[in-house]
């Protein structure tokens, strides 16, 4: 429907008042659904709140730390916790997760707003097939580990699977098309996370076209932002909401692109609920000090995650006395715990985080000619929040560390490129499975025998023993323990 007189005058003067009001340019000679479409998307922008993240972005980046502010130190020892070696402990945290998943309380957030454009596929990241002998998708793996979780912990694990605007339709297609991989609909939720305007350097909106603003995705930290926004057009209810309604006390969030990411991982889980934590992080081990890796630490006494390159090379390569282990080595790999309390508190705190500027070439069109404009440099910024810049608004913070060839494989570049890419992603699932069969008493007759097991068989190496003795000499999938006999 189209806005009356009256509802654009009331627009035009929020914008205005925001000093913004040089979006409405052209509106007086669009067509009706020119219109009609440019009013629709300005609804969904606050102004005001563009300027003020403008403002902490600007002020963020221009204002020096104190000594103190800026001083980086490795996280304290009482908030870091390790599986490593520690084969008791982790059994007593992963009962806690699984009771804790049998009594419905636990939920996953998926992070999946990320196209496979560097894979040469323009469909969602999660669609992307890094060549199983099964075929299966990333989406695929991981909701057939939230499916046998779901056995082995005896309760229902709601997905809530986060979309940008390019891979929310594709995102659902796929899902519907594949009758939601065996997961009920009604358990899988998807929602979007926010765009922001493009700006220009002095904090005004562009436009992209005559009828419309250019906009980008908010960043992973997007993630807070939409758990409160509505689900659709015409509910009310968001995922806070939602989450609230089912009970669930305890989310595990997660990026889409890790083949070996263990989904609402109870022993992760159990640890953070263990340890009474409001948030927490799941890191692996860093031993090389030049690793293009951030590192989870604290920042003038604050959890954050430390850039690499923010590290001074004395402090990055010193190591601990007792162990040689290197004193910054919490290597961030964008897995977390919250509880849902800590994600409702996140609206008290939003105005304070501040946003990250990534200076770019935006497209925009000339407010006194009209005509379209395609930079050769930088002309403006998109706004970006990374999901853990939460941490310094923590009250209990917790960290655990495993083993990197568990539980980080991420999926970041093209096929050939020998490095987090299709081909390593394959070989480290394949070979994270091989060792589960192996501890298990089940024997390989070559090395070039290759099986998958489905993780409706193993969430993380369980329900094999009743293979104990058997010696495969046949490559092959894997759908159930009684398989593996047909490879002998």
């Amino acid at each position: 429907m189209s806005p009356s007189n009256t509802e654009v005058a009331a627009l035009r003067a929020t914008y205005e008042a925001a000093g913004q009001g040089h979006v409405f340019t052209f509106f007086d000679s669009l067509s009706t659904a020119e219109q009609t479409s440019l009013y629709a998307q300005l609804l969904t922008i606050d102004p005001s709140r563009v300027n003020a993240i403008y403002e902490t972005a600007i002020n963020a980046s221009t204002t020096e730390l104190s000594a103190e502010e800026g001083k980086i130190s490795p996280p304290p020892t009482e908030r870091v916790g390790t599986v490593i070696g520690q084969d008791s402990l982790a059994r007593e945290w992963n009962a806690v997760g699984l009771e804790a998943i049998k009594a419905g309380k636990v939920a996953v957030l998926l992070m999946a707003g990320g196209q496979g454009t560097r894979l040469g596929s323009s469909a969602p990241k999660g669609c992307y097939d890094i060549g199983l002998p099964s075929g299966k998708s990333l989406f695929q793996l991981q909701a057939e580990r939230i499916r046998r979780l779901q056995t082995v912990g005896g309760g229902v694990v709601p997905w809530y699977i986060m979309t940008s605007g390019p891979t929310r339709k594709p995102t659902e297609e796929f899902f519907e098309e594949n009758a939601f991989f065996g997961l009920k609909k009604e358990n899988v939720i998807f929602f979007e996370q926010g765009v922001l305007p493009c700006l220009t350097n002095d904090g005004k909106i562009f436009l992209d076209t005559r009828s419309s603003v250019a906009v980008a995705p908010d960043g992973n930290g997007g993630l807070y932002a939409g758990l409160r926004a509505p689900l659709s057009p015409t509910s009310s209810a968001s995922v806070l909401t939602d989450l609230a309604t089912r009970g669930i006390d305890y989310l595990h969030a997660y990026c889409v692109d890790n083949c070996l990411v263990r989904v609402a991982d109870p022993i992760f889980l159990g640890y953070c609920i263990t340890r009474q934590a409001d948030c927490g992080a799941k890191v692996v081990k860093k031993t090389d000090p030049t690793e293009s890796v951030g590192v989870v630490a604290l920042k003038g006494g604050k959890f954050g995650v430390v850039e690499y390159s923010e590290i001074p090379t004395e402090l990055s390569t010193a190591t601990e006395s007792s162990s040689g282990d290197l004193q910054f080595r919490a290597a961030n790999i964008a897995n977390h715990f919250y509880t849902r309390q800590f994600l409702d508190s996140v609206s008290s705190f939003d105005s304070q985080m501040a946003y990250h500027i990534a200076r770019k070439k935006i497209p925009h069109v000339d407010l006194s000619s009209g005509q379209s404009v395609k930079p050769s440099s930088p002309n403006g910024m998109k706004l970006e929040l990374f999901v853990f810049d939460v941490f310094p608004f923590t009250k209990s913070f917790a960290i655990l560390e495993f083993e990197r060839q568990t539980d980080f494989s991420p999926l970041k570049n093209a096929p050939g490129t020998g490095a987090d890419d299709p081909e390593t992603s394959r070989r480290d699932l394949l070979q994270e499975q091989r060792r589960w069969l192996l501890e298990a008493g089940v024997g390989f007759s070559d090395e070039k025998v290759e099986v998958e097991l489905s993780p409706l068989v193993s969430y993380a190496g369980e329900g094999l023993e009743g293979a104990s003795g058997l010696v495969l000499s046949r490559s092959g999938v894997v759908d159930s323990v009684e398989d593996l006999q047909k490879l002998v």
